[in-house]
């Protein structure tokens, strides 16, 4: 990327890590060969897949044989969700603040969904009186699919507490979180022994797009969404991306050693970003605040910026070399207001001003300062233009 990019998306998608493209070039040139196949060529780049996975088993707390490979975060929340549905029948249930990847596969399948508190936490004593009410007209709830940390906003579930509710009220039920956005922040070895299904996405963490995990602790637990070769036990067919799976298992590998660190890092960036905005410009909510009884990820700082609407922000950013987003980057085209910010109370006017700043692995000072220095800038010049 040039140099002179500000770069502050991280949550759409981080940069690769230097260590992880090293990992994975062999794989596009010396190690071509189909990992399916019976020669020893083929059985090199098998080997391969079964470290990766071994890496991956020990990262997220799971065994080897439970963690299944797929083309991304998003198939990985398919599979889990319809999966499910197609394997149990029921209803599938998940939180109104998921991304649409979870979101719009309950929608499909004619699920229910949960509200949320106005930090974008799962309100669990609803949760409680939909999996009731479901269990009542004589249903059999699914799965329950939990975000463990909101893309947008940066909120942290307690996925535990959402997956006793679960365990009391619909005992056969999966239960998924969406754990896309958690490895930077979170370890993911206490998230898994409280579900039964987990998605992660490489891009998120330093990998490369197009590779992503299904945890399915306990064996298969869910239909796939791919047939036709057998691939991964029959639980995902289709030729192995050896190269992006070798590089996503280093890049979850280092990520795990540096987390503690880069949290720290991080959130003194993250608070110095979030102030230096504020302490320019008036009429500026931090949807989270650092103050708020609610724990965040140290990545993110979302603001809605009164007074200048996201889509004008951004192109005066874009400008100015500065990458920024207002919501979801599956959603960065769409005119409406986030539907997370719409399901946490956010007014639809201030709304309209929300700005997504996500910091990560290759953030610096420097990006800070800069950004702040671009924000202020825009925001003025967009209310001085709207005054005349």
């Amino acid at each position: 990327m040039d140099a002179a990019i500000t770069y502050l998306d991280h949550a759409a998608s981080t940069p690769m890590r230097a260590e992880a493209i090293e990992a994975m070039t062999p794989f596009y040139a010396g190690v071509y060969a189909n990992p399916s196949g019976s020669h020893r060529f083929a059985r090199r780049a098998r080997r391969a897949i079964d470290e990766a996975r071994d890496v991956v088993a020990d990262v997220a707390g799971c065994r080897p044989n439970e963690v299944v490979f797929t083309g991304c975060g998003t198939e990985s929340d398919n599979m889990a969700i319809s999966g499910a549905v197609e394997r149990l029948g029921g209803v599938a249930v998940c939180s109104a603040a998921e991304h649409h990847a979870v979101l719009h596969v309950v929608e499909s399948v004619h699920g229910a969904v949960v509200g949320v508190d106005a930090y974008g936490r799962l309100d669990l004593d609803e949760l409680e009186r939909t999996l009731a009410a479901i269990v009542a007209r004589g249903e059999q709830v699914s799965v329950v699919s939990v975000m463990a940390v909101n893309n947008e906003v940066g909120t942290v579930t307690d996925i535990a507490a959402a997956a006793r509710v679960v365990r009391r009220m619909a005992p056969d039920a999966l239960v998924h979180t969406d754990a896309v956005q958690a490895p930077c922040w979170l370890d993911l070895r206490e998230i898994t022994p409280h579900v039964d299904l987990l998605s992660l996405s490489a891009h998120k963490f330093g990998g490369p797009k197009g590779v992503g995990v299904l945890v399915e602790r306990g064996g298969p637990r869910v239909a796939p969404l791919i047939i036709g070769g057998g691939q991964e036990r029959e639980r995902r067919s289709g030729t192995h991306n050896v190269a992006g799976i070798v590089a996503l298992a280093e890049a979850l590998r280092l990520t795990d050693i540096e987390r503690d660190a880069e949290r720290e890092r991080l959130a003194e960036l993250r608070d110095r970003l979030v102030a230096g905005i504020v302490d320019e410009l008036d009429d500026v909510i931090e949807t989270i605040p650092a103050d708020a009884a609610v724990e965040k990820v140290a990545g993110s700082a979302h603001l809605c910026v009164g007074g200048v609407e996201s889509e004008a922000l951004l192109y005066l950013l874009d400008e100015a070399d500065v990458c920024a987003s207002a919501a979801s980057a599956c959603a960065s085209g769409a005119m409406e207001p986030s539907h997370v910010l719409a399901a946490m109370g956010v007014d639809r006017e201030v709304a309209l001003g929300a700005l997504r700043l996500s910091l990560g692995h290759t953030t610096t000072q420097a990006d800070v300062d800069r950004g702040v220095d671009v924000i202020v800038a825009a925001v003025q010049r967009l209310r001085g233009h709207g005054r005349r």
